[in-house]
């Protein structure tokens, strides 16, 4: 039987604005990093994908590199597009990033406008996609002029093979040139995409107070530190963690004291009748200049244990500073 998407989905969402942009974004988005590659089951993919949309969840994030193997995520999305969402493309926010390794050679990475023409070329044949929503260039490039890097943005705009445009991983400096190009070339920036949570603070370092500048929208990734806010490590390692498989956390990253902290941030969780994972995503759409947050999932009730954070987005001044406390 083919899928039908929930005639309500609408209602279980809350939409934003990004930044100075006619586009709204559902709070959270769906993030296909992991768990999307050849190496996972086509489908546990696809209900990930149906029970994000049955929930209001309208922007999937991509990037070519992502899988494994690099590339899979893009082919294994569009082959599911294909098959439950052909009557919902306009429905969807979808986005992909060139600017890690993608292949070998001098023009498979970092940010000439040779290696990203060329990777969303690609990206668009594996997803069977005309356009993206979103495009990203995925992290600086300290050898490329930014004016080049920009300019092939604004290019890919003008070919129609994305609507807008994003940067990924810049610092505050960076970002503002990036941002000044951009809108000097008619075509601003919609969104940054930078690493962010309760672990991961240095956007508050300047860059959110160039992006409310700039009116430009903000999608943290990461917002669970790999994990770690979640109940997953309050008793040590599990067997099966992305720890103890290598992957992005390490378990050098899991000290006593992170976990000591970890316990404290979930006893308020507890307190405010959320779990942990629960807390740290509201804790991040507290701050307006947050557009929507990236989770991703491993199996459909994540992305529902996720969407339940809404029902409690409101910090006292209280529980602000005692989280504070204790992360510092």
């Amino acid at each position: 039987m083919s899928y039908q998407p929930s005639s309500d989905r609408y209602s279980k969402m809350i939409y934003k604005r990004c930044g100075n942009s006619g586009l709204l974004l559902p709070t959270l988005s769906l993030g296909l990093w992991q768990n999307f590659g050849d190496v996972d089951a086509v489908s546990n993919c696809k209900k990930i994908l149906q029970t994000a949309f049955d929930n209001g969840i309208t922007h999937f994030d991509l990037a070519n590199n992502y899988g494994p193997p690099p590339g899979s995520a893009e082919t294994n999305f569009g082959k599911i597009l294909k098959e439950d969402f052909e009557g919902y493309r306009d429905e969807l926010i979808i986005s992909s990033k060139a600017g890690y390794t993608m292949w070998d050679g001098p023009y498979g990475d970092w940010g000439s406008k040779k290696y990203l023409v060329a990777s969303l070329n690609q990206s668009l044949k594996r997803m069977q996609l005309d356009y993206v929503d979103i495009f990203y260039h995925h992290r600086p490039d300290p050898l490329t002029p930014l004016e080049e890097t920009m300019q092939a943005l604004d290019l890919i705009v003008r070919q129609g093979k994305a609507l807008y445009v994003g940067i990924s991983n810049y610092p505050a400096a960076e970002a503002r040139e990036a941002f000044t190009i951009l809108k000097q070339l008619g075509t601003p920036c919609l969104i940054h995409q930078p690493k962010y949570s309760m672990f991961e603070r240095w956007v508050e370092g300047g860059l959110l107070d160039v992006l409310e500048e700039f009116g430009v929208g903000c999608i943290p990734f990461s917002p669970l530190a790999q994990g770690l806010l979640t109940n997953k490590y309050l008793n040590g390692i599990p067997k099966d963690s992305r720890a103890t498989r290598n992957l992005f956390l390490k378990e050098g990253d899991i000290t006593p004291d992170k976990i000591e902290k970890v316990k404290q941030l979930n006893e308020l969780a507890v307190v405010r009748n959320q779990t942990l994972a629960q807390m740290a995503l509201a804790w991040l759409m507290k701050d307006t200049r947050i557009t929507t947050v990236l989770i991703g999932a491993s199996k459909p009730e994540q992305v529902l244990n996720s969407i339940a954070c809404l029902d409690n987005l409101h910090f006292s001044e209280e529980e602000l500073n005692k989280i504070n406390q204790i992360l510092n």
